[in-house]
């Protein structure tokens, strides 16, 4: 009788240590969601919804004769063979394959030179490099036009006062690599800290071990420290994909110096801006920035997919 009767009592007295630990936990798991919430909101009100809504605008199209009518894809094709459109990406694509490997290659190497600790003044230098990013990209655009201009800027009074014709920045053949020089300005210094993260969680043993072995600086760098970084190349890369294909400030404010040289559709970003802004084309504009951004994606797939694939050769 004795073993029956305890039983009870004993789930009994186990009851009531469990019910404040469970109501911990779900006050725990309410706190969390709080938390987060906020977040949520907010990427639900800025992103989320404007994405979809941007979505629905792109398959009607404005007209002076029947208002607002829907029309599906045909925004999409007919930006499909926009020549503006189309001359806009592939501009932007050049400026992928040039730029973004000088840019990328010179933050790597201001990253492995401030991690060999052979730098003097190593925090002046690395603040210096990074400072750059400081300055809001319409700033560094206004500046750069400045020194580029051809009538007051002190690369075109040098060149006047030596009698030497004046640099043509803002020339048709030259005005893509002046952004390029501003954009990589502007970055290095940005991605130069990614890098120089990426060195300083490295363990220093493989270092040591390999000094021992007899492996000189540069051996240590090539096969220690570069490819340790490769997933943070990798994220640079592709942040700088990105920001290839949404490049927007330096060409729409160069546009003011050299009208005829920078036109509507110089990038795909200043395209969507002057069709939804300009032109009043809203519908368009939004099939223009979803194609820009299926065209991001799938360039951001093939550089992620080719970085797996040599990383397994390798």
């Amino acid at each position: 009788m004795s073993t029956h009767t305890a039983a009870p009592a004993a789930l009994t007295d186990e009851a009531p240590a469990r019910r404040p630990h469970g109501s911990l936990r779900r006050r725990q798991v309410i706190a969390a969601y709080c938390f987060v919430a906020p977040f949520f909101l907010v990427f639900l009100a800025m992103i989320v919804v404007p994405l979809f809504y941007s979505g629905y605008l792109s398959l009607f199209r404005e007209q002076l004769v029947g208002g607002t009518v829907f029309v599906g894809m045909a925004n999409y094709v007919r930006a499909i063979g926009d020549p503006s459109f189309i001359g806009g990406v592939l501009r932007m694509a050049r400026f992928l394959l040039i730029q973004v490997p000088i840019m990328l290659g010179l933050a790597l190497v201001f990253a492995l030179a401030l991690d060999s600790g052979r730098l003097r003044l190593q925090r002046f230098i690395r603040l210096g490099i990074f400072i750059p990013y400081a300055v809001p990209g319409v700033i560094a655009a206004l500046m750069w036009g400045y020194l580029y201009g051809p009538d007051f800027g002190p690369f075109a009074q040098v060149a006047r006062a030596l009698g030497l014709p004046r640099p043509p920045f803002l020339s048709n053949d030259w005005m893509l690599g002046s952004i390029m020089n501003i954009v990589t300005w502007g970055f290095v210094g940005y991605n130069m800290i990614i890098l120089y993260a990426a060195l300083r969680s490295v363990p220093t043993e493989l270092y040591e071990a390999a000094r021992v072995d007899g492996a000189g600086e540069l051996r240590v760098a090539w096969s220690i420290k570069i490819p340790a970084v490769r997933p943070a190349l990798l994220l640079t890369t592709i942040f700088s994909v990105i920001g290839t294909f949404q490049l927007f400030n330096e060409p729409n404010l160069l546009r003011n110096l050299a009208p005829n040289v920078i036109g509507v559709g110089y990038t795909p970003n200043l395209y969507a801006y002057n069709l939804a802004f300009i032109n009043q084309e809203i519908n368009y504009a939004a099939a223009i920035a979803f194609l820009l951004g299926f065209v991001i994606m799938v360039v951001s797939y093939v550089v992620q997919l080719s970085a797996q694939r040599r990383e397994r050769r390798s």
